[in-house]
């Protein structure tokens, strides 16, 4: 399945000390007539599918990704502003970089390596004490199950049927203190490989949107 994205890198007049959150919060206030800017329907009410607008802030840059309509409401938007506020803090943007592609996303015959370079919100609160009382072993499969069922999850929100099993294999891994809405939590930072194809700076798990889950490809493949 070959989906349209557009990724639009925000280079400001110094680096970004703030979070995805407050660059989410910017352009969902700014440009508040898109849905897909915010996920909200109507007031309090989610719009329910994999987000086809993600904000990242990678090393002090802004990124915003637009997937399929997503990347069609990028372009009419994207040099709507000179600057970016967050919070209390104002960035000059002084470069734009827009790249627009076509990229495939689903089963492979390969199996290709990733790893997150965001923290991924893996696990409920429930499911991470679980975790905690597990064994190594035990926890490598939760988290394993957990990925396989978010890859799912994402393919089923972009309408992308998986005919085949989905193989994933977790590699070195570290846990990481994150906060989001004033709730602290546990994110993971890992390396995995599977079966499946997905485009650099895609997010998958919870809270995508806002910057969690980002993975990006490293480049070595294994036959399978």
């Amino acid at each position: 399945m070959n989906l349209k994205t557009l990724r639009l890198t925000l280079k400001s007049n110094r680096p970004l000390e703030e979070d995805a959150v407050k660059l989410r919060g910017f352009f969902a206030t700014r440009f508040n007539e898109y849905t897909l800017m915010h996920q909200h329907i109507d007031v309090g009410k989610l719009l329910y599918k994999y987000p086809r607008i993600q904000y990242k802030i990678l090393e002090g840059t802004a990124i915003v990704l637009g997937i399929e309509e997503g990347a069609e409401v990028l372009k009419k938007i994207y040099d709507k502003y000179d600057e970016i506020k967050l919070g209390k803090s104002t960035y000059a943007i002084v470069e734009r970089g827009i790249t627009l592609k076509e990229e495939k996303f689903g089963t492979s015959p390969e199996i290709l390596s990733y790893e997150f370079i965001t923290p991924w919100i893996a696990l409920s609160q429930k499911n991470y004490q679980r975790y905690l009382e597990s064994n190594r072993n035990e926890r490598r499969e939760l988290l394993r199950r957990t990925l396989i069922g978010n890859i799912l999850s994402a393919s089923k929100g972009l309408e992308y049927v998986v005919l085949e099993e989905i193989k994933v294999g977790i590699g070195r891994l570290q846990r990481r203190k994150c906060e989001l809405k004033d709730t602290s939590f546990i994110g993971f930072l890992l390396n995995f490989s599977v079966n499946f194809e997905i485009p650099d700076y895609w997010g998958i798990g919870k809270s995508v949107s806002r910057g969690f889950g980002t993975i990006k490809r490293i480049q070595e493949k294994h036959k399978e």
